[in-house]
């Protein structure tokens, strides 16, 4: 049941996570939102995460997961339910920060859930929940596309219905309390703030969540301003990259019982840099898809093996150093959309140029990797 109730939250949050960049769109098309209003509106929804991130984790290293996980999904379908009451561009970023917030606590909450469960294969099993990520995040379009025919109102309905089921399957699953070994201890926040390997892994996930997000939020406005059908562009979206996410991590799982975690994140920086580049590169729809594929493939293992080696560099007070470190990732989004947006300015056809910032992102990572293999970094089995 621990398993289930993690995967179940993991899930609700890839389609929260592809939410925004499947409803804009229609949302643009409603309120006349220009690229910089959408911008703008994603930096709402980060600022959420970048909150609750940053303030559940000595919640739950005091309280444990359980209340996180139910006070992340309340907040969830709370904000799904009021997003399709939006009247215009200032209820829209409200109600994502709502949901940013929702989203910020399940991230945190379920991953160290997890990271408790098999300490001796963190990086696989993190890597094989977090593929339900990939699975949540390949729904939210093609639900879309194919069956609501792109109506923003009722995936959001549909989406807090299942959020909703999900919060009651946590409510029933008994957690484990706090054990105290793991708990937040403020005189000890010194020993963990002062490490550099906190800070390296914290920039090494900025900068990967600044260009992971970037496609979410932005993949299909740009496929669209291409000449690529809406539908088309979704389906890019789900039956690519997400499902590159999710196909990546079914595989790099056990590639991660043989090779460092270090190793697997170094490679996948390497094939970052190229796939995004190329991506932007075509416009034709089947080479942009298979692109977008390889790209999610390539993302696949930093998210959760980069939170594997949080946890095992951390023993104690897990779940504050992976909030910390979970929070400069959601500082990431905020920053690449806000500098997506304003590159962007008013003229769709400038997010091709304003996506070369993923790219560039991406080759940092290189630096910052081979700075954590230099700093000898320990490395979960």
């Amino acid at each position: 049941m621990l398993i289930l109730a993690a995967i179940l939250a993991i899930f609700v949050y890839g389609m929260i996570a592809a939410m925004l960049g499947t409803i804009l769109p229609d949302l643009s098309a409603r309120f006349h939102l220009t690229p910089k209003q959408n911008g703008a509106i994603a930096f709402c929804q980060a600022l959420g995460l970048i909150i609750a991130s940053l303030a559940v984790g000595p919640l739950i290293d005091n309280e444990g997961k359980k209340v996180g996980m139910l006070l992340g999904l309340g907040l969830i379908t709370l904000a799904l339910v009021l997003l399709p009451k939006s009247t215009g561009y200032t209820s829209i970023a409200a109600y994502l920060f709502l949901l940013g917030i929702g989203g910020g606590i399940i991230v945190t909450a379920a991953n160290a859930l997890a990271s408790d469960v098999s300490p001796d294969h963190r990086g696989s099993t993190l890597n094989l929940l977090n593929l339900f990520f990939g699975l949540g995040g390949l729904a939210t379009p093609f639900i879309s596309a194919n069956l609501l025919s792109r109506n923003a109102v009722r995936l959001c309905y549909l989406v807090a219905g299942l959020t909703f089921v999900t919060l009651c399957v946590n409510i029933a699953t008994a957690m484990p309390q706090p054990t105290g070994e793991r708990s937040f201890v403020f005189s000890e926040v010194g020993d963990v703030l002062g490490r550099p390997t906190l800070w390296l892994l914290a920039l090494f996930l900025f900068l990967y969540v600044a260009s992971e997000v970037g496609i979410w939020n932005w993949l299909v406005q740009h496929l669209i301003a291409q000449g690529i059908p809406e539908s088309r562009s979704l389906n890019i979206l789900s039956l690519g990259f997400a499902l590159g996410l999710l196909i990546g991590r079914v595989g790099v799982s056990q590639v991660l019982k043989s090779v460092s975690s270090l190793t697997v994140t170094l490679a996948a920086s390497i094939l970052m840099v190229v796939t995004t580049y190329l991506m932007l590169r075509t416009k034709d729809a089947t080479v942009a898809g298979v692109l977008v594929f390889l790209a999610g493939v390539a993302m696949a293992p930093v998210f959760p093996t980069t939170l594997a080696i949080v946890g095992d560099v951390f023993p104690k007070m897990t779940g504050t150093a992976m909030g910390i470190v979970i929070t400069s990732g959601w500082i990431g989004l905020a920053v690449s959309s806000r500098i997506i947006g304003s590159i962007a300015g008013g003229d769709p056809k400038r997010l091709k140029k304003a996506l070369l910032v993923l790219p560039m992102m991406a080759m940092l990572m290189i630096a910052v990797n081979i700075a954590l293999q230099m700093a000898g970094t320990a490395a979960p089995k």
